[in-house]
């Protein structure tokens, strides 16, 4: 009986063990792919967007309550808003400190013709987008309000501020997870806009 209890109990025992070092395989393995990534010279923060070169989600959104600009109401985020523009949409909100730090670009942003900047307030309260908007400045042509993060599930949003440059015809080209820095505007999103200006442009 000892013997055939001591074999019952082997497998056990061995079970035990091995659930017992699972997190640590598990550790070692996700290691090993942070540790890929860092030495394959990528940027950990860049997220590929499977929406590039998709037709962008559509946008039907209600206006930020009581948002005027030079006495005019700052319209709501629709389709027609972007249509036939190369345009930004950027997703943000009132208590995301990233938005923040990169609301003095975006204002930058606003003076540039070639694109029409609109924003995407993200699970907000009014009167603080309201204040927040106040205190910075709007560089937003139109604002829609997403209350409960619909729209942004659609656009596939990872974490605010993100912002994507959409084509006049609606195609998604250009996907900025985070704020803005200079050096990203620089080499990123000014590049995008040339080469969507110049495919825009008529041949010869």
């Amino acid at each position: 009986m000892t013997d055939e209890t001591n074999e019952e109990a082997a497998p056990a025992s061995r079970r035990r063990l091995w659930i017992a070092f699972l997190p640590l395989v598990l550790f070692i393995a996700l290691s090993g792919v942070f540790l890929y990534q860092l030495g394959s010279g990528k940027d950990a923060s860049e997220i590929p967007s499977v929406l590039i070169g998709t037709r962008a989600p559509s946008l039907d959104l209600p206006p930020l309550d009581g948002l005027s600009a030079n006495g005019v109401p700052v319209p709501a985020l629709t389709d027609a808003a972007i249509r036939g523009r190369l345009s930004l949409v950027n997703v943000w909100a009132s208590w995301c400190v990233p938005c923040r730090q990169e609301h003095p670009i975006l204002l930058e942003l606003a003076r540039e013709p070639r694109v029409e900047l609109v924003g995407i307030n993200y699970k907000d309260k009014n009167d603080n987008a309201l204040r927040f908007l106040g205190e910075l400045g709007n560089p937003f042509a139109a604002v829609g309000v997403d209350p409960a993060g619909k729209a942004a599930i659609d656009w596939g949003v990872y974490g605010i501020p993100e912002t994507y440059l959409v084509g006049p015809d609606g195609e998604i080209l250009f996907k900025q997870i985070g704020p803005f820095t200079t050096e990203s505007l620089r080499d990123k999103l000014l590049p995008a806009i040339e080469k969507a200006m110049s495919q825009a442009a008529p041949a010869g």
